[in-house]
């Protein structure tokens, strides 16, 4: 975009200055040697201005500012050579933008209102029909300045017939703007934009908040980097006094977009010409573009209805009569009369333009691609068959859907969700396992187990109890199922009926099997209810990624509950096959006796050896040491004894016999029936556990995550009954856009009409 530095020029008066005799015909101020090169480029503005543009892209523009009274309605009509309205109460109160185009055709004038809707969105309607009388534009200001300030009113009962009967304007001031459009072959190629004079003060009873509500629209065109700003000040007033100033030097603080205009210069009280003549000459807050003075008719000469022609040949001899303005150097004579600034005006105006073309259409075809963006990520618009819609709608959710329960690569995917709880469900059955300990409980706390080394590649993990599933908070793993072998034998010999000695009835396993088993419900449970939520969440998300955006957000609720309704039915008939596999445990079973009989005897050797350590541990050691050829003299008797036992052994006719296996001689341990309980229970827990945790998850992915999208389609479609009778009518109530959505397509769609006409503008012109 353009800075103001870039579109400043040289600080001399025009090359067209009008100090000269031969005044040209009508308003006078087209500079017909004026190129067609410029000439284009303000047509080309305007025709953009038309487009509306001037809303999404800063195109270059003058702005008319100053205070109340300050002259710029005198100064508008000497350039647009139309009257505005100066009745009682109709200074200006809106934005009066004023394009004026050349043209060899007869003279008109188009008036139109530019105003925001409820949803602030611009709209441009022509005010009445096109006027051809320069008599007739006065009294069209005053009505449409009137239908601006009343926007609760009908526009049309502004435009024609008697003026509309209201006691008060409903506003004071308003943003809005009223627009002419001035063709024909005695106008200036120009274009500028009115604006209310700041307020300094309010009368009694009058709105303060009008004060700013001024300084704020005017700021709002001026703060604009291609605004050239035409600064008006009253020479009948002390300059220090007039806010204007320092508004537009706030936003142009080096002066390299503001064009001075100093007004009513012969009410300049006696003594202070000089003080003004400074100005002029640049010397007193000077500007890039310097400043211009401009004499127009006294309201006696209004009155007396002087023409134009009339008030530029009384301004004219003004300044060449009147000093100090006659003593002046000719050099800055250029800056006096309205025929030199509307020139320079004209000049720096078009070449403004001409820098600001190539940003311009940048501008255009970056605003292009962005709405484009935006308009694309909209939800889609609705479509005329919204029936087919809705059927293409659903067919795509389920497959969305399916793709998600197969699975997606990504961390946060469905099934990488759910296999951290399938886990932990495998780590809390893990953590039921029966705790045997093969020594008495008077020996607790002083001998201890370790864990088998069987066991440690076969379940990968300790067997440590875990945190319980969140779905399961009244699930405490029993961390008090520790078993002692006297405890064991206890049971078994209170369980014993017509059993021979050394056989104890099957219950007695079972009871401990039970006991582990019953364990297993509710972390089953859990994992159903953890699964099902991780579902629901993960449904959720995809069906508002699949309907979020359409209609009105009816169709998303109602998929939404549909397909929440259907989890929790597949999550109940998912229970139920949990119950009926947990049902199975119920009787002790397995087809897999290699893998139990191999785990019973790789038990049977751990208690066994566990619990011979513990209570022969002395004689053991002794000989292993004597096996490994330990030599100790603390221990050479018992090294004599031991050599003394394998020779009688020689002796009787039994050789080979090695020091550890006179561990054999020792005593039978009677607590050998319940070692072998405690074995093939703990090896049947092993074979179970496997099973369990396998086939549990198993089942749940089955009927409840695979089960999800199994008969969705057809329970979805005839929940939403859209293949009924009614099925077209709902359909249609369905598609109904949400309106904000809907309004926000109908903005941007005009945004980028408005764009691509102002993009056709730039395209078409040709030098």
């Amino acid at each position: 975009m353009s800075t103001p530095e870039d579109f400043s020029v040289p600080s001399t008066p025009s090359s067209t200055a009008f100090d000269h005799d031969d005044y040209p015909n009508g308003v006078g101020l087209a500079d017909r040697e004026l190129s067609k090169e410029r000439r284009k480029l303000l047509d080309l503005m305007n025709r953009m201005s038309n487009t509306g543009a001037q809303k999404d892209i800063d195109l270059p523009q003058i702005a008319v500012i100053g205070q109340q009274s300050a002259g710029k309605s005198s100064l508008i009509e000497s350039i647009s050579g139309i009257t505005l309205p100066r009745a009682s109460g109709t200074c200006t109160r809106c934005p009066t933008e004023c394009r004026l185009l050349y043209s060899s055709a007869p003279w008109k004038c188009t008036v139109s209102l530019r105003m925001a809707d409820t949803h602030g969105k611009l709209d441009t309607k022509q005010f009445g029909e096109v006027i051809y009388d320069k008599s007739q534009v006065e009294e069209r200001l005053r009505r449409a300045q009137r239908a601006i300030l009343n926007p609760k009113e009908p526009m049309k009962d502004f435009i024609v017939g008697e003026d509309k009967d209201l006691s008060k304007n409903q506003l004071t001031f308003s943003s809005d703007c009223v627009s002419l459009q001035i063709n024909g072959p005695d106008v200036a190629d120009l274009s500028f934009c009115d604006l209310p004079g700041l307020i300094a003060s309010v009368s009694t009873g009058g709105n303060q908040n009008d004060i700013k509500l001024v300084e704020s629209l005017v700021e709002s065109y001026i703060m604009k980097p291609s605004c050239v700003i035409l600064l008006t000040v009253a020479c009948e007033t002390d300059f220090e006094n007039q806010g204007a100033y320092s508004l537009a030097k706030k936003h142009d603080p080096k002066g390299k977009r503001t064009i001075g205009v100093l007004t009513k210069p012969d009410r300049i009280a006696s003594g202070d010409e000089d003080r003004w003549i400074a100005f002029i000459r640049n010397e007193r807050e000077p500007l890039e573009n310097n400043w211009y003075c401009v004499k127009q008719p006294s309201s006696v000469e209004l009155g007396q209805k002087i023409t134009w022609q009339q008030a530029r040949e009384k301004e004219r001899d003004w300044f060449r009569t009147t000093a100090p303005w006659k003593d002046l150097d000719s050099f800055y004579k250029g800056y006096l009369q309205t025929a030199n600034l509307v020139a320079r005006l004209g000049s720096i105006l078009s070449d403004l333009i001409a820098k600001r073309l190539p940003d311009i259409q940048k501008e255009v075809d970056a605003a292009i691609q962005e709405t484009s963006q935006k308009i694309a990520a909209l939800p889609k618009a609705p479509s005329s068959n919204p029936l087919h819609e809705i059927s293409a709608l659903l067919h795509a959710f389920t497959i969305g859907l399916a793709s998600h329960i197969q699975g997606i690569p990504d961390e946060d995917g469905m099934i990488q969700t759910i296999r951290p709880v399938q886990e932990k469900f495998q780590r809390e059955i893990r953590s039921t396992a029966p705790d045997f300990r093969p020594f008495e409980r008077k020996h607790a706390g002083k001998r201890r187990l370790t864990r088998p080394e069987f066991l440690l590649n076969d379940d990968e993990e300790d067997d440590r109890p875990e945190e319980p599933m969140e779905e399961a908070d009244d699930f405490m793993p029993d961390d008090s199922n520790t078993i002692y072998i006297d405890e064991l034998w206890t049971r078994a010999l209170h369980a014993r009926t017509r059993e021979l000695p050394g056989n104890f009835p099957f219950i007695v396993k079972a009871s401990f099997i039970y006991m582990f088993i019953e364990k297993w419900k509710r972390p089953a449970k859990a994992l159903c209810h953890a699964v099902h939520r991780i579902l629901s969440e993960h449904a959720a998300k995809v069906v508002t990624h699949h309907f979020g955006g359409y209609g009105q957000g009816v169709l998303e609720q109602r998929i939404q509950v549909f397909v929440q309704d259907y989890l929790k039915l597949q999550l109940q008939r998912t229970e139920e096959k949990v119950d009926w596999l947990y049902a199975l445990e119920d009787l002790p079973f397995t087809l897999n006796t290699l893998y139990l009989a191999d785990y019973n005897a790789k038990f049977f050797a751990y208690y066994k050896g566990a619990r011979q350590r513990a209570s022969s541990s002395d004689v053991l050691s002794k000989l292993q040491c004597f096996q490994n050829g330990v030599q100790n003299a603390g221990i050479q008797y018992t090294t004599n004894s031991i050599t003394n036992a394998i020779s009688a052994l020689s002796a009787i006719g039994i050789d080979g016999i090695k020091a550890n296996d006179l561990a054999r001689l020792l005593p039978p341990d009677p607590m050998e029936p319940a070692l072998s309980i405690m074995a093939e229970v703990r090896a049947y827990f092993q074979v179970a556990y496997k099973r369990f945790t396998d086939v549990i998850p198993l089942a749940i992915d089955h009927d409840l995550v695979r089960g999800l999208n199994r008969d969705l389609l057809e329970t979805l479609s005839d929940r939403l009954g859209i293949y009924r009778p009614e099925g077209k009518d709902l359909c249609k109530r369905l598609a109904l856009e949400n309106p904000q959505v809907s309004e926000k397509r109908k903005e941007l769609e005009k945004k980028m009409e408005r764009l691509q006409d102002a993009s056709n503008e730039l395209l078409n012109v040709i030098f």
